[in-house]
């Protein structure tokens, strides 16, 4: 059993929702049962892929909402996205059973942040969780065994499943299997996405373009897909914890980019089943944009887990100066240049220059801990 670094009791509320959202097979349903099996007070737990739970439910009644849960202290319901007028059940339960605790785990933020966001103002708490993070890899082993890991995760990721599987032959059959078995298909019957050839095209392109901005123009052109398909697609992907966009930094100089995004995903598997690419690192063209995706992904794990509310950009100008990672938090501005292999790299004069106060910080394999565990 791996470690998790995000706990419940801190975050439930009596008579709020707590929501967890994250990608199917990260753990969600393992994290709340592990709670459970511990939990001093009556509970119940549901799952929205129970048709007949999900009917009675669905039907917003308060009589039969207190017959149910009246004298449950906590309730889970698993996969909530599923069940038609979450938000107005869920409000309807915080607000009439005396003192419930409730959680409601969801693998599409768009479904469950939609049916909810209005009924359950002021009424929910919202927590994300990630395939295993290098945060939580720390709990059980030493800096010197992670960072002998880092070309193992570039090349299958971090889904807990994949992880404890001792053999590459083992790892690569599962992570294949999570993409096609439950991401993709999931993504595509839910969402009810008729041609799916298309969305794997493009999350293939995105794949290729990692590290890279993208211009939603040119993946129409080369899909045969209008500006507007496009970004609903995309909007779908990362709404679905496949990829994550990050928009580009712009404030003082008239050059910088900021119209275009990068997207990353959210586990470096999924991108290399994509592609079916799980060479050695010894045979890989692509190791600066698997490193530039793994750092920023497990800078943002981090950041989530210890609730550390940093905006983040990327920066470049239009003659190609650019900085992979800029946060900004209390007034400041940080920079970070992810290198595989170690150079020494001033920051560009134009960053310099239009921002003299930022810092900037070269992330190799040989001081990346750190920058992905501490608080």
């Amino acid at each position: 059993m791996i470690q998790r670094f995000l706990k419940i009791e801190p975050r439930l509320e009596q008579n709020k929702v707590l929501i967890i959202y994250g990608p199917r097979q990260v753990g969600k349903t393992t994290l709340v049962n592990n709670y459970l099996s511990q939990a001093q007070c009556k509970w119940q737990f549901f799952t929205g892929d129970d048709l007949e739970f999900a009917n009675d439910l669905a039907q917003c009644n308060l009589e039969l909402i207190k017959k149910m849960f009246l004298k449950t202290e906590l309730l889970v319901i698993d996969e909530a996205q599923k069940i038609k007028n979450i938000g107005q059940a869920l409000k309807l339960i915080v607000d009439h059973i005396p003192n419930i605790r409730v959680i409601a785990t969801g693998s599409s933020s768009f479904e469950l942040a939609t049916a909810t966001s209005e009924a359950l103002t002021g009424r929910k708490n919202v927590i994300t969780l990630y395939p295993i993070s290098i945060l939580e890899l720390a709990l059980e082993h030493s800096e010197y065994e992670i960072t002998k890991k880092f070309p193992e995760l570039m090349r299958f990721g971090s889904y807990p499943n994949v992880l404890t599987y001792p053999t590459f032959q083992q790892k690569m059959n599962r992570i294949t299997e999570i993409k096609d078995s439950y991401l993709i298909k999931d993504i595509l019957d839910f969402h009810k996405v008729r041609n799916s050839k298309t969305v794997i095209d493009l999350l293939k392109l995105l794949a290729f373009q990692l590290g890279n901005e993208v211009s939603t123009s040119e993946l129409g052109a080369q899909l045969n897909l209008d500006h507007k398909t496009i970004k609903r697609y995309l909007d779908l992907l990362e709404k679905s914890f496949v990829i994550y966009r990050i928009d580009g930094f712009s404030r003082n100089l008239r050059k910088e980019v900021s119209k275009m995004s990068k997207y990353y995903f959210y586990d470096l598997g999924i991108r290399n089943a994509i592609i079916s690419n799980f060479n050695d690192f010894d045979t890989r063209n692509d190791l600066g944009a698997l490193w530039e995706n793994f750092c920023v992904m497990e800078r943002i794990k981090r950041n989530s887990y210890h609730q550390d509310k940093k905006n983040i950009y990327f920066w470049r100008t239009y003659d190609q100066k650019e900085i992979d990672l800029i946060e900004e938090f209390g007034g400041q501005l940080f920079g970070f240049e992810f290198k595989w292999k170690s150079k020494k790299k001033k920051a560009p004069k134009d960053w310099t220059n239009a921002y003299p106060d930022a810092s900037y910080k070269i992330i190799s394999p040989e001081n990346a801990f750190g920058f992905l565990t501490k608080a």
